[in-house]
């Protein structure tokens, strides 16, 4: 971006390449959503007003509609005037929830998701929330008051460098002491924030710069020296990655959550179809190829199917879009897929080669390099014929038919929490918005539910942040308020920030909330099981016992003004999610009581190759249920 280069004032319809804001025409290196109201002659007419004004106005500007936040003295003189403003402001119960449903928001929507909070604890509540953000590459601008400037440094009531705190975990944290900032910061945040590698930035303001007067006006000028993402691939990479994939006998497409923030789905589809090959999606792409397909093979990962983790190790070639080779998806990763050449093509040149070298290195948005792939691969075709993958499918089939995804059914009578899941998926369909919490419940959501849209699932994928579903889900609701959105939680998760059942249910909010309750932490229990010799230390939490329910989720559901169900029985779970689905006025939660022996198979355990993936006996396959 040339030095002190204005903010374009017209940018509200058509998507700048990769990202997924809006603009009404497509000017580079500009901000989401800006917009500007100007004077006769399109001359920007200054207006006095407050540093607190200047915020309210700026997000209004930059074309947002909804924020998530709690108040405080330090940002409270932000509240005043969003009380006059369009600004529909959700008051949660807790920063977390603030930040965690601007993470939801954004997922679904594909803008910048907005939380505001007050300064000290109020901040560093976010912190999770902006972490979470961090890790998964969701576009968000949390805004923080600070105590005044004259005071900062002193240990003042409720002072907390949160932007030194949250320096390592954004793209950018901001301290903004001059009113006359306001504008241009806020701007430039959510520019880095929806551009690039999504990801979270914070801006603190001192409460003396929300309570001095300032001149506004917009748009403003922003300086961003260095930061120019890289869009359209290399073409001589393209050519190279394109004579790989037309010369390999055993390709995989491992795909990426940077298809779903590219809002390269259909793009990805395309060149699946041409190249023929496998497609494996990740926990954080599930949606991004369709489950249906017959190209697509499974999710890869620690519980990922046989097939898909199979695919990648006696693969030759690795077509890697979007994402970044962690280590639940490699297990160890010097044994990881050892005789495959790799291409991986990203957004973030940090992330390529970061933990496997790349044969064909391709920074840039893969909505923009997939085509012109895709286009490179057509040629390449032309050239030497399409390569036969006849024996491949041949084997990737075999291992399909013969380790199907399923469960072993519990024996101490309880029901199977994947059946439970399973039905919620069938009975509610693939335009719902699933939000899970973290754990096994994250693991069978991921695997039992088919995913056939894109945004459609939404997880805590890098940071593992427990207490994730409610919050994300009601952030959800509110940018998709037309499609259902279930939150499947788990009885761990859930009590963590379940007092968001409040705002859901005062700013009616209909979220459904399925708590997977196996009265323990399942997935910390399933380690003890297996490699602690079965002693469970600290994992009953007392959720499901006839004798001792604490809390009783029904009841509790009751108290936040929400429907609560229970279901025990298998034979009533259809008539429980059925009864879920026909309440719209208002959130419901259902406490559904399972069995706490049932584990997440396939597995590979932390620290061994994938080569070692094991499976559980006995399984019922998926598709042997009974609709």
């Amino acid at each position: 971006m040339s030095k002190g280069s204005p903010i374009s004032p017209s940018l509200m319809a058509t998507k700048l390449p990769g990202h997924g804001a809006v603009a009404e025409s497509p000017v580079p290196n500009t901000p989401a959503g800006v917009s500007a109201v100007q004077g006769p002659n399109n001359v920007v007419v200054p207006t006095p007003m407050t540093g607190s004004e200047a915020i309210v106005r700026s997000l209004e500007e930059l074309g947002v509609k909804d924020v998530f936040g709690l108040p405080g003295g330090a940002i409270l003189p932000t509240y005043d005037p969003l009380l006059a403003s369009s600004l529909n402001h959700i008051l949660v119960r807790h920063e977390q929830g603030a930040g965690h449903a601007a993470e939801g928001y954004a997922q679904v929507t594909g803008k910048v998701g907005v939380c505001i909070a007050t300064s000290g604890p109020g901040a560093t509540n976010l912190v999770t929330a902006i972490m979470d953000a961090h890790m998964d590459s969701v576009p968000m601008v949390a805004i923080t008051g600070q105590v005044s400037s004259g005071v900062i440094g002193t240990d003042a009531f409720q002072e907390a460098d949160i932007v030194g705190i949250t320096m390592p975990i954004t793209k950018h944290s901001y301290l903004v002491t001059n009113p006359n900032d306001i504008p241009r910061v806020l701007a430039e945040a959510f520019h880095l924030a929806a551009t690039g590698r999504p990801g979270p930035v914070l801006v603190d303001v001192a409460k003396d710069a929300q309570q001095a007067q300032m001149t506004f006006s917009w748009p403003p000028t922003i300086d961003l020296p260095g930061y120019r993402p890289v869009f359209r691939g290399h073409s001589k990479q393209l050519r190279e990655a394109a004579r790989l994939i037309a010369t390999a006998k055993r390709p995989v497409f491992y795909v990426g959550g940077g298809v779903l923030k590219a809002h390269a789905s259909s793009e990805l589809l395309a060149l699946a179809e041409l190249a023929g090959a496998p497609v494996v999606t990740t926990l954080m792409a599930r949606g991004a190829f369709p489950d249906s397909h017959a190209q697509h093979v499974g999710m890869p990962g620690m519980h990922g199917s046989v097939s898909a983790v199979t695919a990648l190790q006696q693969s030759d070639l690795l077509i890697t879009l979007g994402a970044r080779f962690d280590d639940r998806v490699t297990g160890v990763l010097n044994t990881f897929a050892p005789g495959a050449k790799i291409i991986h093509a990203d957004i973030d040149p940090a992330e390529i080669s970061k933990n496997r070298t790349a044969d064909v290195p391709i920074v840039g948005s893969v909505k923009e390099i997939i085509p012109d792939l895709t286009q490179a691969v057509q040629l390449e075709f032309e050239q030497v014929g399409k390569p036969d993958l006849t024996d491949w499918w041949t084997f990737l089939n075999n291992l399909r038919d013969t380790y199907p995804l399923g469960w072993t059914e519990p024996d101490d009578g309880l029901v199977a929490p994947q059946r439970v899941i399973k039905r919620i998926g069938e009975l509610t369909g693939p335009e719902a918005v699933y939000v899970s919490g973290v754990g096994q419940h994250q693991m069978w959501s991921s695997q039992f539910i088919q995913y056939e849209r894109p945004h459609s699932w939404l997880n805590s994928g890098g940071a593992g942040t427990m207490g994730y579903s409610v919050p994300a889900a009601m952030g959800a609701k509110v940018g998709n308020p037309d499609r259902v959105v279930w939150a499947i939680d788990g009885d761990g998760c859930f009590q963590m920030t379940n007092q968001e059942l409040a705002t859901c249910a005062i700013n009616r909010i209909p979220i459904k909330v399925a708590v997977i309750n196996n009265s323990s932490l399942g997935m910390v229990r399933q380690w003890q099981t297996l490699f602690y010799e079965g002693r469970y230390s600290n994992t009953d939490l007392n959720t499901g016992h006839d004798t001792m329910r604490i809390p009783d989720f029904v009841k509790l559901a009751d108290a936040y003004g929400c429907v609560g169900l229970r279901c025990e029985r298998a034979e009533d779970i259809d008539a429980t999610i059925e009864a879920a689905l026909a309440i719209n006025d208002r959130p419901v939660v259902i406490d559904f009581v399972v069995s706490p022996n049932s584990m997440v198979w396939p597995m590979v355990p932390a620290g061994v190759s994938n080569d070692q993936i094991q499976v559980a006996r006995n399984l019922t396959p998926v598709w042997e249920e009974e609709d």
